[in-house]
């Protein structure tokens, strides 16, 4: 199967494209613009495999993308390519209008024309898969509620606002012109090589240079976390068996408040990489201004992904975490270059106050 995975520089993308390089089968075609987020080196131990190649390219572009789709005759679209950080979507919306709503657009466009010129039983095989999240869904309250596949959309943030709007342009391109899709929506992601602006890797590499770990609010905003690989498997799953026109919901089942997660964090290091100082971590948090318009909570209800397509997470949040915290012990020549040139940690999404 040639597989397109659009972002797949990016944190998600390029464990779904070591994911799916695994498989001999499979030949992918990774086309990601290369922003600010997107890394090569996430990719540096399947760079020279047979069955990968790497295109710099913007997903606005409908040209490129239809050129790479006759050139490498894709039978399945992976669209992973979007903004996805809330705060930074505070600061500046534009760019998460342009590449997630018009991005999308301009894929699904050139994804329709493709469909069309295929061979009957090529045709058929052709699958758009939209990698969504469950910000799309607003948030819920502090009890034992879940969003489920009907959920209504109520998204609260601009970059969540221009997920929903992603969405229901997939939906739109199938129900109208039958381009046949799958599309799902995951919770929080944590594992290796992600972007440090997150909380978990943010706190992980504040904590090692001894800075303070900022907490928003009180922390008592609760999250479902979903580790990355078991994301991968998901994903592929879902785009090879899925019900044409159909949503899955992907979660972890693993709920934490923000400030657990963080005092987990502070816990592992105590015992892998204690202070010099003998302190624990957890005297480095800070409580700090919260984010605008900041979701309560987060919780996904998995059912249907586990009944009809047999998927469940492989990993706890715990041994999830561990290894997520090993794999940034050991892999400073990753993570060193960007915290020293790109992105040092700083304090985003302040530029609007609350009311």
């Amino acid at each position: 199967m040639n597989i397109l995975v659009t972002g797949g520089a990016g944190f998600i993308g390029s464990a779904l494209c070591r994911h799916l390089v695994a498989d001999p089968n499979n030949r992918v075609i990774n086309l990601d613009k290369l922003t600010y987020a997107g890394n090569p080196a996430s990719l540096r131990q399947i760079e020279n495999v047979p069955n990968y190649r790497f295109i710099q390219g913007d997903i606005c572009n409908e040209e490129t993308v239809a050129g790479v789709l006759r050139a490498e005759k894709i039978g399945r679209i992976m669209h992973l390519a979007a903004e996805t950080h809330v705060d930074r979507s505070i600061d500046g919306p534009g760019s998460f209008i342009e590449t997630n709503i018009l991005g999308t657009f301009r894929l699904l466009q050139a994804a329709l024309k493709f469909w069309r010129s295929l061979p009957e039983t090529a045709a058929e095989r052709f699958r758009f898969h939209h990698v969504s999240t469950d910000e799309v869904f607003g948030d819920l309250p502090f009890d034992d509620s879940a969003f489920d596949e009907d959920t209504p959309y109520a998204p609260s943030s601009p970059y969540s606002a221009s997920k929903a709007a992603s969405d229901h342009l997939v939906r739109a391109w199938h129900h109208t012109f039958g381009l046949p899709v799958v599309i799902t929506n995951c919770s929080n992601n944590y594992g290796p090589f992600h972007f440090p602006e997150k909380l978990v890797p943010l706190i992980i590499l504040n904590a090692l240079e001894e800075k303070s770990l900022p907490v928003y609010g009180t922390g008592a905003n609760v999250r479902d976390w979903l580790y990355v690989d078991d994301h991968a498997r998901a994903l592929e799953l879902v785009a090879a068996k899925g019900a044409t026109g159909e949503s899955y919901n992907i979660g972890g089942g693993s709920e934490r408040t923000n400030l657990a997660v963080v005092e987990t964090v502070c816990d592992v290091l105590d015992r892998k990489r204690p202070r010099r100082n003998l302190k624990s971590y957890r005297d480095l948090i800070a409580f700090v201004d919260d984010r605008p318009g900041h979701d309560r909570r987060y919780a996904m209800d998995t059912t249907k992904i586990e009944r009809e397509l047999g998927w469940r997470p492989r990993e706890s949040f715990e041994t999830g975490l561990a290894r997520t915290i090993d794999w940034y012990l050991d892999n400073g020549w990753w993570w060193q270059p960007i915290r020293e040139r790109r992105y040092r940690g700083e304090r985003l999404g302040k530029s609007v106050v609350a009311r």
